[in-house]
């Protein structure tokens, strides 16, 4: 290699080394080429830092504040009934297991002469059920009741704050009445009938769910008619599970066992919330909720609420828990049995179960459970009513439309 060729070739390094560094210094002065050669000239290829004007504008228009500012007043009412749905299901579903358990079994206490009651009472029961199939048992069904209380409260509350608004004005244009206990009846129907149509096949599935034991077994497996009549139920695995064998094995119409009776029931409605409405006047519990910040009302409001919610809620067990008892036993009851015993017709289901429910337990069988059930609703509707009126307050409150 001639002297004028090591020169060339030094000519082109020294250029090559004066770009790379000119880079380099042109981006960041500070840097050396040891930078570069290290690979921090890597850094010129990453994509350009976002807009932070734009991700921030994002934000503002995807937070809480500013999607509820966007949402109507029937939206947030619905958004309330909702979450107060899925609160009351997970709070409810152990009591629910025991009372649907304490409801079954009565079908079974007169069918078999050697039965022995299982469930002796609440306590019993809870204790029963914990101790043979652990603390899961206690949450049998609490998929569809945690779906069913959801979409239940979802509709009932959406049509019932859109019906007190519209029967104080059809009753006095029609009927020239201004009462708001019949509003308050008529709105609490209207929204009971809405939404017992529409969940009734869940509250179907939740209750044969929450009569399994566990191991493939039922509460109706020990006893002695049943397995003599072969009579032996079908065992589901979960949710998806039962809704695939039921509609399968009975019919599309088993989903809508027990949907008289709950049609009858929704008297216990047209009871708890006018009680509850009219409760909360006398606590003065809407002038609070409106006013949250005003010293001159009490802080007591948490407790009024739960006093209304609770009060109204016995009231309305009371007088009406009968048509639980006949609704649970038609759903438990499923087709196929029915067709392999002659004593029963399909066109008279329900009047087949109150002379099979008078004549095995007498009066006293349209009330078993009653205790439990209290135990049950009472802080139910607590949990519903209280978390829906807060929710409701909060999101409209925060939406200006308070």
């Amino acid at each position: 290699m001639t002297a004028d060729d090591h020169q060339h070739i030094s000519e082109h390094i020294g250029h090559a080394t004066s770009a790379v560094v000119s880079v380099a210094t042109s981006t960041s002065p500070n840097r050396d080429f040891s930078d570069v050669v290290q690979g921090e000239v890597l850094e010129f290829r990453k994509s350009p830092k976002p807009d932070f004007a734009l991700t921030q504008g994002i934000a503002d228009y995807l937070s809480p504040k500013n999607f509820v500012q966007r949402c109507s007043a029937n939206q947030l009412i619905t958004l309330s009934g909702a979450s107060a749905g899925f609160l009351a299901g997970v709070v409810v579903c152990p009591l629910d297991v025991v009372k649907t358990r304490l409801q079954a079994q009565g079908d079974l206490v007169k069918s078999d002469s050697n039965y022995k009651i299982k469930y002796k009472g609440f306590v019993g029961a809870f204790k029963t059920i914990l101790r043979e199939e652990g603390f899961a048992g206690l949450y049998r069904g609490l998929v569809p009741i945690t779906v069913g209380y959801l979409p239940t409260w979802t509709i009932y509350f959406t049509v019932y704050e859109r019906a007190k608004k519209f029967y104080p004005q059809f009753l006095q244009k029609n009927f020239n009445i201004q009462q708001d206990a019949l509003a308050h009846f008529c709105s609490a129907l209207t929204a009971g009938l809405g939404s017992s149509i529409a969940v009734n096949p869940i509250w179907v599935v939740k209750t044969r769910l929450m009569i399994q034991t566990g191991k493939g077994q039922t509460i109706y497996d020990h006893n002695e008619k049943y397995a003599k009549e072969n009579l032996k139920r079908t065992y589901y695995k979960g949710t998806i599970d039962a809704f695939r064998k039921m509609y399968k094995e009975e019919g599309l119409r088993v989903f809508y066992s027990g949907l008289v009776p709950s049609i009858f029931g929704l008297l216990h409605v047209g009871i708890h919330f006018p009680v509850y409405e009219e409760l909360k006047k006398i606590l003065h519990c809407d002038t609070a909720l409106s006013h949250p910040h005003d010293p001159a009302e009490p802080n007591s409001i948490l407790w009024r609420l739960i006093m209304a919610s609770s009060a109204s809620k016995m009231v309305a067990s009371t007088i009406t828990y009968p048509h639980e008892i006949l609704r649970t036993r038609m759903q438990i009851q499923a087709i196929k049995q029915e067709a392999k015993n002659p004593g029963i017709h399909k066109k008279h289901r329900m009047l087949n179960s109150l002379i099979k429910i008078y004549q095995k337990e007498g009066l006293r069988g349209f009330y078993a459970g009653y205790a439990v059930n209290l135990v049950r609703t009472v802080p139910a509707s607590a949990v519903t009513l209280v978390s829906f009126e807060y929710i409701k307050t909060y999101l409209l409150g925060l939406s200006g439309k308070l």
